[in-house]
């Protein structure tokens, strides 16, 4: 099942690179990311409550790490989207969107070292091919 959610989520990140920089034409990147992220927010309230997520009780039982950790993620969230919204706008959006996934090695790279995860042969020669592909689509 998360193989199938990963698909759709790359489906639905590559369709909101093109339709924001169609979106994008004549308008302030900073507007069009804050006109994006509250329909996001609408969206996730939208789905919390008609999932029952927020059950009675549920946002009091979250940790104060959690929060802080949640909260430090929804920062760095909108850092990325207002740096790539202002990228997509000012640059072409195939090149944007390839440096972007050079996400992928910088959170392989953390979770190694932040995690603890394993870094073994296969994901590190995946990131090294990720950065070549990278790479030539830059260049």
């Amino acid at each position: 099942m998360w193989l199938i959610l990963a698909i759709a989520s790359s489906i639905f990140a590559a369709l909101t690179s093109i339709l924001a920089k169609i979106g994008l034409s004549g308008i302030n990147s900073t507007l069009a990311t804050a006109i994006r992220t509250t329909v996001v927010l609408a969206m996730s309230w939208g789905m919390v409550l008609l999932s029952g997520a927020g059950r009675s009780g549920a946002l009091t039982a979250i940790s104060r790490r959690s929060w802080l950790f949640l909260i430090l993620s929804g920062l760095a969230t909108g850092a990325s989207w207002l740096c790539y919204y202002r990228a997509i706008q000012i640059g072409t959006v195939s090149r944007v969107a390839a440096v972007d996934k050079l996400s992928i090695v910088i959170t392989v790279l953390l979770a190694a070292v932040l995690l603890g995860e394993p870094l073994s042969l296969k994901p590190a020669l995946g990131c090294l091919l990720i950065a070549g592909g990278t790479l030539l689509m830059v260049l």
